[in-house]
């Protein structure tokens, strides 16, 4: 019984996120590895998403030819990476398929090319508040830089961590030496809900001080005034590139963050962007005994006592 409400419980996260999330909660350019479920079963088939857009819904594949590294890391720690041949197109989203291995804990990355994108100000403005970007945006206000129009250089580098079987092992915790990554400082599948995750932000595999870090899950529902979704956290790094998330919530999960430098040398860029997610998923925190738990046993065994009792006296 509690492993069904477990299943129904996360499929009921599982659609809230879809919805929820669904009109920008991480804003319309964001690059995600997305499960239907990140706990998979030992020596299986599995598939996994690219969604190029929100984490509730992809707008566009990502062609094979932008792909500078795949990579999946397996239980035993040992890093492979897919022929092109295991990725398809699935509507609007780039599935890869693969096969698990024994139980553990897999972690998967895809890290992209840089592209060029021109905006005018006013577009690239009202980006950089909406996807969070807010210390360029303040860069740009203090130096008198709004509604110039920008020219930007871009990749994205992504993970995912799954749980195959129920032991968890290190791989959860690899830096795979994307340009900017998110490199989680304990396994999502050792903690429970109400725990904090900690992460560090790494730039070229140096820790990153004083980076805006944004995480979110399905069962958040909160909006600002325009009706935009806010997300569960906000926080910064310190010194050492560390920021604790707190898990205050079941189902899907991401962190996400942008990474963007002004190009002052450069003539034909003004900023460079690298763009980080990570994703897991938690599961529901156990049932604590209801308050008629604590009253049934002790009158059970009061009663078997009694009945204990009587029966001696009769024998």
């Amino acid at each position: 019984m509690a492993a069904a409400h477990q299943i129904l419980a996360m499929s009921w996260a599982r659609v809230l996120l879809c919805g929820v999330l669904l009109a920008g909660t991480a804003g319309a350019h964001d690059l995600f590895l997305k499960f239907d479920s990140w706990f998979l079963s030992p020596d299986s088939e599995a598939e996994v998403d690219l969604f190029n857009g929100t984490f509730g819904r992809s707008d566009n594949v990502i062609t094979r030819d932008r792909m500078l590294d795949v990579s999946i890391v397996r239980a035993d720690g040992q890093r492979e990476h897919p022929d092109e041949s295991q990725w398809r197109d699935v509507g609007q989203r780039t599935r890869l398929g693969f096969r698990t291995g024994g139980s553990g804990t897999y972690l998967l990355g895809v890290s992209t090319k840089a592209r060029m994108i021109e905006m005018t100000g006013e577009e690239f403005d009202g980006y950089l508040e909406h996807d969070g970007v807010l210390d360029v945006l303040e860069a740009r206000r203090g130096a008198g830089t709004l509604g110039t129009a920008a020219r930007e250089r871009y990749s994205k580098h992504v993970k995912a961590i799954a749980q195959v079987g129920p032991v968890t092992t290190g791989a959860a915790l690899e830096a795979l030496g994307y340009p900017i990554e998110i490199v989680p400082l304990s396994n999502p599948y050792e903690l429970q809900v109400g725990d904090f995750l900690p992460i560090r932000v790494e730039e070229r595999g140096q820790p990153l001080a004083g980076q805006l870090v944004y995480a979110s899950h399905g069962a958040h529902h909160v909006h600002d005034e325009s009706g935009n979704h806010v997300e569960a956290f906000r926080g910064r790094t310190d010194e050492s590139g560390q920021v604790a998330i707190p898990l205050e919530a079941a189902g899907p999960w991401y962190v996400r963050l942008i990474r963007m430098v002004p190009c002052p040398e450069e003539q034909d860029v003004d900023y460079e962007s690298n763009w980080a997610t990570l994703t897991f998923e938690m599961r529901p925190a156990e049932s604590a005994p209801g308050p008629w738990l604590w009253i049934a046993v002790p009158v059970v065994l009061l009663v078997l006592a009694i009945g204990l009792v009587f029966r001696r006296r009769a024998g």
